[in-house]
């Protein structure tokens, strides 16, 4: 029996379900979801492992427009999903026209890759306006392939990973057969606690936040976690804080409770705040927080 691999790369806007789908192809929480934009600000890996297969996934920041440093590495990571993609996903919403990069537009029009066009939150939709976008999108990226999916509802998505499995290359794996993801445990406590951020609070104050765990210590029944918020100002670090320190615990009991169910163990996490001036226009720092890879 031939073995198949390769990588398939998720690329759309902010917000319209990437990592939603890539969740429901991995069956697990890697990618954190909230309603807010630039959730996702890394390239992050999903494998999934069958028999004579395996599937390397990758979701992406949603793209953007850059206004900083931050978000100028962002679309680095978004770049380079077109460089070693064997399967493009292109993912849009319905009611959705256009994609906020004409470059990466003609990238995807212009592949010579697979792509599948994923339109998303169809149950939110009726057929009517399902069929106008259907044709609205074959007209504008007549190389893909079409499919109505619910991310959320998990409408299609066995339909599109059976066609991601025909589409993909003769190869051996190239990760562990019992790999889940290239990123360490210490990403994926981050990446809860930042998700907690973004759900707890306002305005500009998620974008200003990076997390750093300095200690991951795993024994054989809990794990002890000792994270530090990073900030950009004293005012950001008050609010993070809240009257008594109630926000940061907050952040803190829900944090825990995620990342119990995520390594299936019990946890001892500890949260700091302090403050890095200027962090998302500071390219050690944002070498530091692993963006600026190059």
């Amino acid at each position: 029996m031939s073995h198949k691999a390769g990588f398939v790369n998720i690329i759309g806007n902010p917000n319209v379900g990437k990592s939603t789908l890539m969740n429901a192809f991995v069956g697990e929480r890697l990618s954190i979801i909230t309603s807010k934009a630039q959730t996702t600000r890394h390239r992050i890996l999903g494998i999934v492992n069958g028999e004579d297969f395996q599937v390397i996934l990758s979701d992406t920041p949603g793209i953007i427009k850059p206004a900083y440093e931050m978000q100028k590495s962002m679309m680095d990571f978004v770049k380079s999903a077109f460089e070693d993609a064997d399967v493009l996903i292109y993912m849009v919403e319905i009611g959705e026209k256009e994609l906020k990069d004409e470059d990466f537009f003609a990238k995807i029009i212009h592949s010579k890759i697979p792509v599948l066009l994923l339109l998303n939150k169809i149950d939110k939709s009726n057929q009517e306006q399902l069929e106008e976008q259907i044709a609205l999108w074959k007209d504008k990226v007549p190389n893909a392939e079409i499919y109505p999916i619910s991310a959320l509802e998990n409408f299609n998505v066995k339909e599109v990973f059976a066609r991601i499995l025909e589409l993909l290359p003769v190869s051996p794996p190239y990760y562990p057969k019992d790999a889940l993801t290239d990123k360490p445990e210490r990403f994926f406590v981050n990446e809860t606690i930042r998700e907690k951020i973004l759900l707890n609070y306002d305005k500009e104050i998620p974008y200003a936040v990076e997390i750093e765990t300095e200690e991951f210590l795993e024994d054989e029944k809990i794990i002890r976690i000792r994270s530090v918020i990073m900030v950009e100002r004293d005012t950001q670090k008050g609010i993070i804080i809240g009257h008594k320190g109630a926000a940061l615990k907050k952040v803190g009991m829900q944090s825990r409770e995620d990342l119990e169910k995520f390594f299936g163990k019990q946890i001892h996490i500890e949260l700091y705040v302090k403050v890095n001036k200027d962090w998302r226009s500071n390219a050690y720092q944002l070498r530091r927080f692993g963006y600026n890879q190059k």
